[in-house]
Order: structure tokens, then C-alpha cells, then sequence
């Protein structure tokens, strides 16, 4: 059993890892509701302020989500489980810098299918250390697959901004 203070040192450090992504992706959204307001967008689009919160929980749970599998094994032994969650956190920001600040629909698209294979394995990978883990990243897919249907419909409305 690890100490109270190597917990929660543990914890602070993967949802700073978690949060890093969002920041590093944020970075490129800076005028995101500008720009989502300039798009053609399906009736069903949520609306730009929607999007901060959820994320918001979303890397929350992906960070206490990773903490577990830590916790439970150790990175020495979660190697591969862990790896997939850094990974994915990195396609999780590149998709704000190609739709946001480089305007690549298409490639965004891509990515976006990228990152849902990389959850789900990473999912997976959570799950089988640590069960309640994996289900932890569960909302985060089912968003990412409504991510990538609205990608796909933004791209295809928008062929002038979105190249």
C-alpha cells in the first residue's frame, strides 16, 4: 500500500497531465467560439459554451481514470496501459490545432479517428488492470464519437473553411 502523501502527490500529477493536454489544446482554441460561430452547423450542434464543461469532466475523469491504473500497478507495471493514455492525450490536443488554428477539416476528421481507436484501446488496456478505470473513459468516447460525427458534418458544411 502507497502512502496517503504518494496518493494524493499521484493523483495531483496525472490530473496535471490530464489537464496539460487540455491546455496545450486550449492554446489553439483561443478563438474556437469565434470561429465555431462563423461555421454552418447542424440543428443538433451543441452550443460553444457547452463545450468547456464537458471537457472540463472529461479530463477530470481521464485523469483519476490513469491514477487508478497507477495506483493499482504502477507505471512499471501499466507500462502499456499508461503509454496509450499519454498517447492519446497528445491526439487529444492536436485535434483543437488542425480544426481550430490550422482549418484542416479533412485531417481533423482523421485524427479524430485516431484518437477514438486510441481511447477505446486505452480503454481497454484500463479496464483490465482496473475496471473502474476503463469505465471511467467511457463518457470521454461516447463524446469523442459524438466529436467525430459533428468533425465530419462541420467539414462537409463548411468546405471554404474547413479545407
Amino acid at each position: 500500500m502507497h502512502s496517503a502523501a504518494k496518493q494524493l502527490l499521484g493523483l495531483a500529477g496525472w490530473l496535471l497531465l490530464a489537464f496539460s493536454a487540455a491546455a496545450l489544446g486550449s492554446v489553439a482554441s483561443v478563438n474556437a467560439g469565434s470561429f465555431y460561430q462563423q461555421l454552418a452547423r447542424p440543428i443538433w450542434a451543441p452550443a460553444p459554451s457547452v463545450f468547456g464543461p464537458v471537457w472540463s469532466v472529461l479530463y477530470l475523469l481521464m485523469g483519476i481514470a490513469a491514477w487508478l491504473v497507477w495506483r493499482e500497478r504502477g507505471f512499471a507495471y501499466a507500462r502499456t496501459a499508461l503509454s496509450l493514455f499519454f498517447v492519446q492525450l497528445v491526439a487529444n490536443a492536436l485535434w483543437s490545432w488542425l480544426f481550430f488554428a490550422w482549418r484542416q477539416g479533412a485531417l481533423a476528421f482523421a485524427e479524430i479517428l485516431l484518437l477514438w481507436a486510441l481511447i477505446l484501446a486505452t480503454m481497454i488496456a484500463f479496464w483490465r488492470i482496473r475496471p473502474l478505470a476503463g469505465l471511467l473513459l467511457t463518457p470521454y468516447l461516447v463524446w469523442v464519437s459524438f466529436a467525430a460525427v459533428l468533425t465530419f458534418v462541420l467539414w462537409q458544411l463548411n468546405p471554404s473553411l474547413l479545407a
